[in-house]
């Protein structure tokens, strides 16, 4: 973990790079109307998802680095907002909504598990989450996502058809679903089933029971990732509490806003389900930050290892 603090402001860099090159003709390319993927080898990279793993690095460092700052003074809060006002405006130059509310809402997370006031905290999430609303009105492809999100019924064969096909498939489902391979939907009726959409598909064939099931683990996987936090702080050790804070609230807002999508409750928005949905730059990244979560958590263990006095000392007291 010594190694990732190190290069957190380096991989911010890389962030900031991979957020531009994107926007470059002949570098970036479209997919589905947004400018989000680069060519590269051996496959092509979507910018917004190693970015979600640089800025955790990165407000884990800044945190450790200007901790005193950011919970007495102002300036030490404005700074990383800043940074992530600027990586906002890339992300909605792609455009990427999704992504741009992921990573903005889990540093301020981030912010708040490392001392904010509340008072400031709550103001700029009020702030914020105006101007989001702001961006979302000005935009008219995202005032019809919104009006097929209030209704999707009002026209269920273009704006609501996938929210509708979606509410189709956990009608379906019933309690105990239809079976494991016997969807019907995914039969090229609910469009992006195998990513977006991939909870609908598992809730027709596994039911009530099973979407339950997936929304405890990933639960779990919150909780769990909370709890190594906390143990990493209670041994002097921030940059990995934090890191291990930011891995949490990442996973599970993008899971909380993927799943409030497939049971529309949220307007739809291009966010994969973690380690569900297909996708092999969200998969890489949720792996590559479950694996430093591993790592804190061993190097807790280590740590707890060598603080314990051996058995024999213990019974000699």
């Amino acid at each position: 973990m010594q190694i990732w603090e190190r290069l957190s402001t380096l991989l911010l860099v890389i962030g900031f790079t991979l957020l531009s090159l994107v926007l470059i003709p002949g570098i970036g390319y479209e997919v589905n109307g947004s400018m989000r993927w680069i060519h590269s080898w051996p496959f092509p990279v979507q910018a917004s998802e190693p970015v979600k793993f640089c800025v955790i690095s990165y407000m884990a460092g800044y945190l450790v680095r200007h901790g005193t700052h950011v919970r007495e003074k102002f300036i030490g809060f404005i700074k990383p907002i800043i940074l992530l006002t600027i990586i906002s405006a890339l992300l909605l130059l792609e455009p990427d909504y999704g992504a741009c509310v992921v990573i903005f809402v889990t540093a301020l997370g981030m912010l708040f598990m490392g001392g904010v006031p509340l008072s400031r905290f709550f103001s700029w999430m009020l702030v914020a989450g105006g101007m989001l609303m702001t961006l979302a009105i000005l935009s008219p492809y995202r005032i019809k996502r919104l009006i097929s999100f209030v209704d999707p019924w009002q026209d269920p064969f273009n704006s609501g058809f996938q929210l509708t096909q979606a509410l189709i498939a956990f009608g379906r489902g019933n309690w105990s679903g239809a079976g494991l391979g016997s969807s019907i939907q995914k039969l090229f009726y609910l469009p992006e089933a195998h990513t977006d959409f991939v909870l609908a598909i598992l809730a027709e064939e596994l039911g009530l029971w099973g979407t339950l099931l997936v929304i405890l683990l990933f639960c779990f996987l919150v909780w769990r990732a909370f709890v190594i936090g906390q143990i990493a702080d209670a041994g002097a050790r921030p940059f990995s509490a934090y890191f291990a804070y930011g891995t949490g609230m990442v996973i599970g807002m993008q899971a909380f806003i993927n799943i409030g999508v497939n049971m529309g409750v949220l307007p739809t928005k291009g966010l994969t389900l973690p380690f569900m949905s297909y996708g092999g730059n969200s998969m890489i990244v949720t792996t590559l930050l479950v694996a430093v979560l591993l790592r804190i958590e061993y190097e807790n263990r280590q740590i707890r290892r060598v603080n314990i006095p051996p058995r024999s000392d213990v019974y000699a007291k």
